[in-house]
């Protein structure tokens, strides 16, 4: 019979036919030289490591005593033992490549996790653990908590005019995991030709891997250009109507309706994704495409912008129809997501703690984002700027003699003096038209904007020179 230790993973066998204090020397031993044991972990005391084992503490004293004499470990008196410095003989980590270390970060799209609500994130996780029944520390719900999913039906409908009953949403861990699902049931439902963006999303892992084929069409200030998209032969879009990313535009109302009249005679299905809308800053936000097609479009949101990406909670809002094949897709990827989480998230939601931290960050990200413009008139002031007065980043337009080469030299140098961007090369498939680079304000404080913007002016002063070099 064995005998395992749940803090030392550590076997013994009783009958044996070595000793059962050899039979510890040498699993410690095998476990530091594999290094199972790092260098520097503690290990149980004899008196605790003995218990564990049910066997005589002398014979783990005599144990650890040997080990140390041989150099593997470090035992001192009133202390537990520690796993000695160069004990183990394992093979080198893997060389990791050392990224050069972000003074100024100008990446788009990138929140200021530096601002998120502590005091009232704990307090809201105080709340819930002190309210939750035992009943509910369960495995619960696959499509998420059902306070929460409530709280983002009433929420969604009052900001975003999202048309939302709780038992059609459906919590995901992020954004990334909602779109790879939502690409999942497109395909199970019929879909094979999917639109998207260009320039836009970067990684399209999910939409390869779902089986579906990816028709690029082009973007300009009024969104996705839905004539090309319809005569593309799509058959369904992922897109960003509120704030297109990374160009920056918005839907138009044309557009819009041309889109809806579309899915509903050809049977389609769109995944909104609304990543950004609570940030307007010139006037109100402009609503969902969903309240316009609640039963074409799949809803994907997510608090990685307006709290933290490290929370890793979003939701999609599903059409009736693609209910149940969500539910059925669900159960094969995954066992849930955390519930406590959820529950705090839905106590913001209701108590208006949310809301209240949505108001303090577009101030700061609107007041963030004027200084940002001023410094750029005053450094670059021959170049355009597109996009909404909206989200955590502004488009720069770049000189129209620059080329693709020229805008990854600029964002390769930028990069090389702590200063971080992205261009039109990192977003487009295609990679026609204009050159741009995407200049955040989310992560960078006030202080720093007009130090970054002056680097950012150099750059693209050298690149207009030819002084940048391959």
């Amino acid at each position: 019979m064995s005998s395992l230790s749940a803090d030392l993973a550590l076997e013994i066998d009783r009958h044996g036919k070595e000793s059962l204090g050899h039979q510890v020397r040498r699993g410690l031993l095998a476990h530091i030289r594999a290094g199972i044991l790092r260098p520097g972990v503690v290990l149980p005391s004899t008196r605790a490591l003995a218990a564990q084992l049910g066997i005589s503490r002398p014979l783990i004293v005599d144990a650890y005593a040997q080990l140390a004499a041989e150099g593997f470990l470090i035992v001192r008196r009133g202390a537990r033992p520690i796993v000695a410095s160069g004990a183990a003989r394992v093979a080198p980590p893997l060389e990791e490549k050392l990224e050069q270390p972000i003074r100024y970060d100008l990446r788009p799209a990138m929140p200021d996790v530096g601002l998120f609500p502590r005091k009232a994130w704990a307090s809201a996780i105080r709340t819930v653990l002190n309210a939750v029944p035992a009943n509910d520390l369960g495995y619960g719900d696959l499509r998420g908590s059902p306070r929460l999913r409530s709280a983002l039906a009433d929420y969604l409908g009052r900001v975003r005019g999202v048309v939302a009953d709780p038992s059609h949403i459906f919590i995901t861990s992020g954004f990334a995991e909602g779109r790879a699902l939502a690409c999942v049931v497109m395909r199970a439902v019929g879909l094979r030709r999917v639109a998207v963006e260009d320039p836009g999303y970067s990684d399209w892992v999910a939409v390869d891997k779902a089986g579906l084929e990816r028709v690029p069409i082009p973007v300009d200030e009024q969104g996705i250009d839905v004539d090309q998209l319809i005569a593309a032969g799509a058959e369904g879009a992922l897109i960003t109507p509120s704030h297109q990313f990374p160009i920056g535009g918005v839907l138009s109302a044309g557009r819009r309706q041309r889109l809806v009249r579309w899915l509903e005679q050809h049977d389609g299905y769109v995944l909104e994704d609304d990543y950004d809308a609570e940030f307007r800053y010139d006037q109100a936000s402009v609503g969902a495409l969903q309240g316009l097609a609640a039963d074409r479009v799949i809803y994907a949101g997510t608090a990685s912008k307006t709290l933290a990406p490290a929370l890793r909670i979003g939701w999609l809002v599903v059409p009736p129809e693609l209910v149940r094949p969500m539910d059925a897709e669900l159960r094969r990827w995954k066992e849930g997501s955390p519930r406590i989480e959820q529950d705090a998230l839905a106590h913001l939601l209701q108590t208006g703690a949310y809301d209240r931290h949505l108001r303090k960050m577009r101030r700061i990200y609107r007041d963030r984002r004027k200084h940002l413009l001023d410094c750029l008139a005053a450094e670059l002031p021959e170049l355009e700027i597109e996009g909404t007065a909206a989200g955590l980043h502004v488009t720069l337009r770049l000189p129209s003699e620059l080329t693709r080469a020229d805008e990854a030299q600029i964002v390769s140098s930028l990069r090389e003096r702590g200063l971080a961007t992205e261009g039109l090369g990192r977003y487009s498939l295609t990679a026609e038209g204009p050159r741009r680079l995407f200049v955040g304000y989310g992560r960078v404080t006030d202080s720093a904007i007009a130090s970054s913007v002056r680097l950012l002016a150099k750059a693209v002063r050298a690149a207009q020179r030819h002084e940048l070099g391959p």
